[in-house]
């Protein structure tokens, strides 16, 4: 099975290490780089542009390493208000930590962790406490009133001045962040005001994956990093900065261009000279980013890019029933998609799944009005499987099943879960007071481990899971919250009709 790509990972990391190395021999002293996206399961990226490595940005510094260490920034507001990682479905908190260990594994010189916007916020102290009893250190900076106009205050011994002190020993300091509000800006800004006390000369730049300053506002690219940032409020313009500095249009988003002339003012007041606004002319200048050089196909990358608008309205939808994001965002994505003229099924397995349920609910001659459940998922090759919920199985089991029965060629008169496991399964769960007896993906798929064991079918579908890494899936309903966890770690990216039932003793017998 062959995978259409778009982008070209080798081509771009060889132009991008180069585009780094030329901003760095600019500066004389030390330079701070904020790194905008994921360092590490950019998966947004890798579906936007398929052939993009998700790792792609971990493979970039680690051929620095020598010459870099990583300050990474988290919001004491964002801990206090427990905001949620929507990839990982974990808390900022948790999200951290895991991050730190996978620096620690890749050796990535981790210089500390930075608090920002602390007021002493119970969260904030507690996470400093776990974070020091793993030996790693913290520093912390405060909330600074007025940031950031109050140039004055910020610029003084209770702005900056008040904040921790890193003393780095590398040419390149790289700045990260928990997301989006975890203060990298400001870190950044903050290290460069308190170096200067030092007698140390820096500089800044910025390394952002999206929005790509030379494609068109409208690619579907950029408009597809405005959906995944739809409920921050972010969205993109044209440069203004750029535009009337070199006649020529560039793409950056709202934040950067908004708070470029408060940057280019801590510049001049910090350094008391115009270097700043003679290397800088406007924020796309900020940064380099080549991320276009490694696009080699510009249609798949669109169609992918269309896709993951789609993907993004259902994934609001879901976080809009939990109450997480209000109805404007949802009204937003509705009107990206239309600016992409895309429908809310242009991703191939939401028709798919809900024709399932439609085809299931005809077939059925029970004369009841059983709830009936459909799930779709796309291959590689642009294959659309199906499944449906039934006694045995839930429909996202099901159609797990048949897309590794698909692939491995096995015809579908064959079972893959041998009865008897499915029974021994249903036993237990009816002692431990289950009252579904159908499987979910994540039963299903140990039942499958099992019956591998003499089932050589079996055996020879489980090995084709993996292929199923990075394809979408939409079910009319929601999954289980263990197929949840279960369909990140196949990075198998599932949408959502998020229709709750309310299920009856005899329907819960029944699926």
């Amino acid at each position: 099975m062959v995978k259409n790509f778009g982008f070209d990972t080798d081509k771009y990391l060889l132009v991008q290490r180069k585009a780094i190395e030329e901003r760095l021999a600019k500066f004389s002293g030390r330079l701070y780089l904020e790194f905008g996206g994921k360092l590490i399961g950019d998966f947004h990226a890798s579906r936007t542009l398929p052939g993009y490595d998700p790792n792609a940005k971990l493979h970039l510094l680690k051929s620095l390493k020598k010459d870099i260490e990583i300050i990474y920034c988290i919001s004491a507001k964002q801990l206090a208000a427990g905001k949620i990682r929507g990839d990982w479905g974990v808390g900022y908190d948790t999200a951290t930590l895991r991050i730190l260990e996978d620096l620690e594994k890749y050796c990535l010189p981790l210089k500390g962790v930075v608090i920002n916007r602390f007021e002493g916020e119970s969260e904030a102290k507690n996470f400093e406490v776990r974070l020091k009893r793993l030996g790693i250190p913290v520093y912390k900076r405060r909330e600074i009133k007025g940031y950031p106009n109050n140039l004055d205050l910020i610029l003084s011994k209770e702005g900056y001045g008040s904040d921790d002190y890193i003393k780095s020993e590398k040419s390149l300091v790289v700045v990260w962040g928990a997301g989006p509000g975890a203060g990298k800006l400001s870190a950044c800004l903050g290290q460069i005001y308190n170096d200067k006390q030092q007698g140390i000369n820096s500089g800044y730049a910025k390394f952002e994956t999206f929005p790509v300053w030379d494609l068109p506002l409208e690619h579907p690219v950029n408009v597809a990093y405005e959906a995944s940032t739809a409920d921050l409020g972010d969205y993109n313009v044209i440069d203004p900065f750029h535009l009337q500095s070199y006649n020529k249009q560039a793409v950056n988003y709202n934040r950067d261009v908004e708070s470029f002339p408060i940057i280019k003012a801590i510049f001049q007041k910090i350094t008391n000279k115009d270097n700043f606004s003679r290397e800088y002319q406007s924020p796309t200048d900020m940064g380099f980013n080549v991320l276009k050089q490694g696009i080699i196909n510009d249609q798949v990358v669109q169609e992918a890019a269309k896709k993951e608008i789609n993907f993004f309205l259902f994934r609001y939808r879901r976080e809009y029933e939990k109450g997480l994001v209000d109805e404007k965002i949802l009204e937003r994505m509705e009107y990206l998609l239309h600016r992409v003229g895309i429908h809310e099924d242009y991703l191939p397995t939401v028709p798919a799944a809900r024709e399932a349920v439609r085809q299931a609910q005809k077939q059925s001659n029970k004369g009841d009005r059983g709830i009936y459940c459909g799930a779709a998922i796309e291959l590689f090759d642009g294959r659309i499987i199906t499944g449906k919920n039934s006694p045995f199985l839930h429909a996202e089991a099901a159609v797990i099943l048949n897309a590794i029965k698909t692939l491995a060629k096995i015809a579908d008169r064959y079972t893959l879960i041998a009865p008897q496991v499915i029974k021994e399964i249903n036993d237990l769960k009816e002692k431990i007071g289950e009252t579904s007896f159908s499987l979910n993906c994540s039963e299903a798929l140990l039942a499958l481990a099992v019956s591998s064991q003499d089932n050589p079918l079996a055996e020879k579908a489980k090995k084709y899971l993996s292929s199923l890494n990075g394809c979408f899936m939409h079910t009319t309903h929601q999954p289980a919250p263990a197929d949840d966890i279960l369909f990140r770690k196949l990075k198998i990216w599932v949408s959502t009709d998020g229709k709750i039932e309310k299920i009856t003793k005899n329907d819960q017998k029944k699926n």
